[in-house]
């Protein structure tokens, strides 16, 4: 059966996009272009890829398995077809990350403009959401995540500061308030701001000091999705409501104000900073490979 790479890169941009009209959007192409490409797809294949309503388009069960081979396997053509690019006295094309809120916040402000400035021709596209996912049949090139969160077959490259901490802190007003926790389990006492990841878990607090580590499950007024509604949680702490716990670097700021006050310092974990991962099974692209021999051979200062 002959295959025509434009009607699969159609239908993987429909069923990626929910609709036809967002996929045009997205690709630069016409809506009824698309359509059309996907009707002759289907008619090719002999079988219904996608739900169409006036509301929505989503894939069939067919579509569904189609889309898991396929994105991969279109990136891996992509790769293949990009590897003149290397020819090239400056690289081109897009490159697609997908990253944690927090890596978009903390580390990538650091690397973006350098990068860009080095590699007129590279368009960056940035996704930052919490849940772990495969890269590639999301549509990404590569990832920024944690060790603990790294697939065994991954590539993985540090990038950003080496050691980071989790911190605790508070308002000064909240402290004369409430008093201030001498202990870790001094927390159960307190108004905690917590965090709940997409999947609906919500980690512990974890606290170590000479060899000795701690965990505790406090509660408090506020709970926030991990990622986006995390500064709700920090500008609650600056105004009194409690106790959040993050990113060392993230409360940074609100440290040195005076806006917030370390809570149990002593006690902040360290942990070992985050890695730019890809998977080893496919072609690197140029635009990724410029961006992995661009964080090598960044100073190192400022990377903890």
């Amino acid at each position: 059966m002959a295959t025509d790479l434009g009607e699969l890169q159609a239908f993987l941009a429909v069923a990626r996009a929910g609709g036809f009209r967002e996929a045009g959007r997205a690709a630069g192409a016409s809506a009824s272009g698309l359509s059309e490409a996907v009707r002759r797809l289907e008619t090719r294949l002999g079988v219904r890829l996608l739900h169409r309503t006036t509301r929505s388009v989503r894939p069939t069960e067919a579509g569904e398995r189609l889309l898991e081979r396929l994105g991969p396997a279109l990136g891996e053509v992509e790769a293949a077809m990009d590897v003149v690019n290397g020819f090239r006295d400056r690289p081109a094309g897009t490159l697609r990350l997908n990253v944690p809120v927090s890596a978009a916040r903390l580390v990538l402000p650091a690397i973006v403009p350098g990068f860009l400035a080095a590699y007129p021709e590279i368009r960056l596209e940035i996704t930052a959401e919490e849940g772990f996912v495969d890269v590639l049949a999301a549509g990404c090139d590569a990832g920024i995540r944690y060790d603990e969160r790294l697939e065994a077959d991954m590539i993985a490259v540090p990038i950003g500061p080496r050691v980071q901490r989790f911190a605790t802190a508070a308002s000064p007003d909240y402290l004369r308030r409430r008093g201030r926790p001498e202990h870790p389990r001094d927390l159960l006492g307190h108004a905690c701001l917590r965090g709940r990841f997409p999947s609906g878990s919500m980690p512990p607090w974890e606290f170590e000091r000479e060899g000795e580590t701690v965990r505790v499950d406090p509660t408090g007024p506020l709970v926030v999705s991990i990622g986006g509604a995390v500064d709700l949680s920090v500008d609650a702490a600056v105004g009194g409501a409690g106790i959040v716990a993050l990113f060392e670097d993230w409360l940074r700021p609100h440290l040195d104000s005076g806006a917030l006050e370390a809570v149990l310092e002593p006690w902040w974990p360290a942990f070992s900073g985050p890695f730019l991962y890809y998977s080893g099974r496919r072609l690197v692209p140029a635009p990724l490979r410029a961006f992995i021999d661009f964080i090598k051979h960044r100073p190192a200062a400022g990377r903890r």
